[in-house]
Protein backbone atom coordinates (compact mmCIF):
# COMPACT_ATOMS: atom_id res chain seq x y z
CA UNK A 1 0.00 0.00 0.00
CA UNK A 2 1.57 3.45 -1.05
CA UNK A 3 1.84 5.95 1.78
CA UNK A 4 -0.45 8.70 1.52
CA UNK A 5 0.57 12.32 2.77
CA UNK A 6 -1.97 14.42 4.78
CA UNK A 7 -3.10 16.36 2.11
CA UNK A 8 -4.01 13.45 -0.27
CA UNK A 9 -5.98 11.37 2.08
CA UNK A 10 -8.66 9.83 0.22
CA UNK A 11 -12.37 9.08 1.20
CA UNK A 12 -12.10 6.42 4.13
CA UNK A 13 -14.37 3.84 4.92
CA UNK A 14 -13.82 2.97 8.83
CA UNK A 15 -15.37 -0.72 9.58
CA UNK A 16 -16.29 -0.92 13.05
CA UNK A 17 -15.59 -4.44 14.46
CA UNK A 18 -15.55 -4.17 17.97
CA UNK A 19 -17.97 -5.76 20.49
CA UNK A 20 -21.34 -6.16 18.12
CA UNK A 21 -20.27 -5.19 14.73
CA UNK A 22 -18.54 -7.94 12.67
CA UNK A 23 -20.04 -10.27 15.26
CA UNK A 24 -21.58 -13.60 13.96
CA UNK A 25 -22.88 -14.52 17.51
CA UNK A 26 -24.86 -11.39 17.20
CA UNK A 27 -25.78 -11.41 13.21
CA UNK A 28 -25.67 -14.72 12.45
CA UNK A 29 -26.72 -14.40 8.68
CA UNK A 30 -24.48 -11.65 7.62
CA UNK A 31 -21.51 -12.77 6.18
CA UNK A 32 -19.09 -10.09 7.99
CA UNK A 33 -15.64 -11.39 6.40
CA UNK A 34 -16.97 -11.33 3.21
CA UNK A 35 -18.25 -7.94 3.67
CA UNK A 36 -14.84 -6.51 4.93
CA UNK A 37 -12.85 -8.71 1.98
CA UNK A 38 -15.43 -7.01 -0.77
CA UNK A 39 -15.15 -3.41 1.02
CA UNK A 40 -11.15 -4.23 0.90
CA UNK A 41 -11.51 -5.27 -2.81
CA UNK A 42 -13.44 -2.51 -4.06
CA UNK A 43 -10.85 -0.05 -2.54
CA UNK A 44 -8.17 -2.04 -4.25
CA UNK A 45 -10.04 -1.67 -7.41
CA UNK A 46 -10.18 1.99 -6.67
CA UNK A 47 -6.69 3.24 -7.69
CA UNK A 48 -6.70 4.62 -4.31
CA UNK A 49 -9.83 6.96 -4.52
CA UNK A 50 -10.88 4.98 -1.17
CA UNK A 51 -9.36 3.24 1.77
CA UNK A 52 -10.65 0.67 4.21
CA UNK A 53 -9.82 0.46 7.57
CA UNK A 54 -11.26 -1.39 10.56
CA UNK A 55 -11.47 0.15 14.39
CA UNK A 56 -13.03 -0.93 17.93
CA UNK A 57 -16.46 -0.48 18.90
CA UNK A 58 -17.59 3.03 17.01
CA UNK A 59 -20.51 3.59 19.94
CA UNK A 60 -23.80 2.52 18.75
CA UNK A 61 -24.01 -0.86 19.03
CA UNK A 62 -27.79 -1.09 18.64
CA UNK A 63 -27.18 0.58 14.98
CA UNK A 64 -24.48 -2.00 14.47
CA UNK A 65 -22.74 -3.05 12.07
CA UNK A 66 -21.79 0.71 11.76
CA UNK A 67 -19.19 2.09 8.97
CA UNK A 68 -17.72 5.83 8.96
CA UNK A 69 -17.30 7.25 5.91
CA UNK A 70 -14.61 9.78 6.10
CA UNK A 71 -14.26 12.44 3.33
CA UNK A 72 -11.30 12.75 1.26
CA UNK A 73 -9.51 16.10 1.56
CA UNK A 74 -10.84 16.99 -1.46
CA UNK A 75 -14.53 16.16 -0.05
CA UNK A 76 -13.70 18.19 3.38
CA UNK A 77 -12.51 21.12 1.45
CA UNK A 78 -15.85 20.55 -0.35
CA UNK A 79 -17.88 20.98 2.44
CA UNK A 80 -17.78 17.27 3.27
CA UNK A 81 -18.08 15.90 6.57
CA UNK A 82 -18.11 12.29 8.21
CA UNK A 83 -21.22 10.19 7.62
CA UNK A 84 -22.45 7.40 9.86
CA UNK A 85 -23.89 4.24 8.17
CA UNK A 86 -26.28 2.28 10.48
CA UNK A 87 -27.45 -1.24 9.85
CA UNK A 88 -24.77 -1.54 7.26
CA UNK A 89 -24.86 -4.93 6.17
CA UNK A 90 -25.92 -7.32 2.75
CA UNK A 91 -24.69 -7.19 -0.12
CA UNK A 92 -26.81 -3.37 -1.76
CA UNK A 93 -25.80 -1.73 0.97
CA UNK A 94 -21.83 -2.78 0.82
CA UNK A 95 -22.35 -2.38 -2.65
CA UNK A 96 -23.38 1.16 -2.33
CA UNK A 97 -20.81 1.80 0.04
CA UNK A 98 -18.21 1.17 -2.40
CA UNK A 99 -20.13 3.09 -5.25
CA UNK A 100 -20.43 6.09 -3.33
CA UNK A 101 -16.61 6.48 -2.09
CA UNK A 102 -15.46 5.36 -5.22
CA UNK A 103 -17.26 8.24 -6.61
CA UNK A 104 -15.21 10.47 -4.06
CA UNK A 105 -17.41 10.52 -0.91
CA UNK A 106 -19.07 13.04 1.44
CA UNK A 107 -18.42 16.50 -0.57
CA UNK A 108 -17.78 15.19 -3.75
CA UNK A 109 -20.94 12.89 -4.52
CA UNK A 110 -24.04 12.21 -3.67
CA UNK A 111 -24.33 9.02 -1.58
CA UNK A 112 -27.18 6.24 -2.77
CA UNK A 113 -30.90 7.34 -1.99
CA UNK A 114 -30.62 3.95 -0.17
CA UNK A 115 -27.71 4.53 1.73
CA UNK A 116 -29.16 7.86 3.03
CA UNK A 117 -31.49 5.68 4.57
CA UNK A 118 -29.16 4.07 6.67
CA UNK A 119 -27.43 7.57 8.20
CA UNK A 120 -27.19 7.15 12.20
CA UNK A 121 -26.42 10.09 14.46
CA UNK A 122 -22.24 9.65 16.21
CA UNK A 123 -22.56 9.21 19.64
CA UNK A 124 -22.24 12.09 21.33
CA UNK A 125 -18.49 10.95 22.59
CA UNK A 126 -17.66 11.53 18.42
CA UNK A 127 -19.94 14.68 18.15
CA UNK A 128 -18.05 16.16 21.14
CA UNK A 129 -14.36 15.45 19.95
CA UNK A 130 -15.39 16.16 16.77
CA UNK A 131 -15.86 20.03 18.08
CA UNK A 132 -12.74 19.81 19.27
Amino acid sequence: MPVIRAGQRPCTLVVCRGCCCGDPRKYPDSDHAWQLDRLRAGAAASGGRFAVRTTDCLGPCDQANVVVVQPSTAGRLAGGRAVWVGFAMGDDCTDDLIAWADAGGPGLAEPPITLELQFVRPPREARSRARR
